[in-house]
């Protein structure tokens, strides 16, 4: 499983999640608490907004901590809205076009979890998502396939309809495979403004989600960055929040959303 970071509010170096921390991204890629994996090396990525509508992205297939050109960008680059993500692959190769996150256009997205049997439903999957959508595929893994048939399904008109749209009809197409857990799902995406998080299973194991309203913006991660633990808000499983200006709001994650973009 993988472990992420996001953030949303005011312009904050990438360091100050990435790195500094007590248990910071980086410290995730290879001490993991909240997962089956500790250890998280199968490559990195980091987007980010600044002046352009569109994101910035940089990934690489090294592991996060021997990476000095992360550290480099980290240590430089500010932004009031940025997604990490650090690897542990469910079976797709190791290499650059298999790290998160995706973009296309204004619109990031990172993942953990997995679509069960992904190996005998990838063509299904695949065959969701339209031609000039397609095009945009550079990898072969479950997690861009859902955030190009979420894109589909009309990501930038219903940001929340579209994915659960994805994920109920892929977690469907798993349940035709046969092999289970047919859907694993804690992910972020954004569009530069609003940062959207959400966290499903198909069974009662869905992967963890956490919040943390600071002062000047809100932070939403895989597992806690620091002891204070109280003070973080664990995302319920079914459940998603919507981050914008400091506000964090939560709602189901269930079938009447996925409704809304059909």
């Amino acid at each position: 499983m993988c472990r992420w970071a996001a953030w949303s509010g005011a312009p904050k170096y990438l360091e100050e999640v990435i790195c500094h921390p007590q248990h910071s991204l980086i410290n995730q890629s290879r001490n993991a608490i909240s997962c089956k994996t500790a250890v998280n090396a199968d490559g990195f990525g980091v987007a980010w907004y600044s002046d352009r509508q569109t994101p910035c992205l940089y990934k690489d297939v090294r592991p996060a901590w021997s990476d000095p050109n992360l550290l480099q960008i980290a240590t430089h680059i500010r932004s009031g809205h940025f997604l990490a993500h650090v690897r542990a692959s469910t079976g797709t190769a190791t290499n650059r076009e298999n790290c998160h996150p995706f973009t296309h256009d204004r619109w990031t997205f990172m993942h953990n979890g997995q679509v069960g049997g992904y190996e005998k439903v990838r063509r299904r999957l695949d065959n969701m998502i339209p031609d000039d959508l397609y095009r945009s595929r550079l990898g072969g893994t479950d997690s861009e396939s859902l955030f190009l048939v979420a894109l589909a399904y009309g990501l930038d008109r219903h940001p929340r309809a579209a994915m659960a749209r994805a994920i109920y009809e892929a977690e469907a197409l798993s349940r035709y495979s046969g092999i289970t857990p047919h859907m694993r799902f804690a992910a972020g995406w954004s569009d530069g403004e609003t940062l959207y998080a959400a966290r499903y299973a198909s069974d009662y194991l869905a992967p963890t989600l956490f919040y943390r309203i600071f002062e000047d913006g809100v932070m939403v991660v895989s597992e806690p960055l620091d002891e204070a633990r109280d003070c973080w808000i664990e995302v319920p499983q079914g459940q998603m929040i919507e981050v914008k200006d400091g506000k964090v709001s939560q709602s189901a994650f269930h079938s009447e959303e996925r409704e809304a973009a059909e």
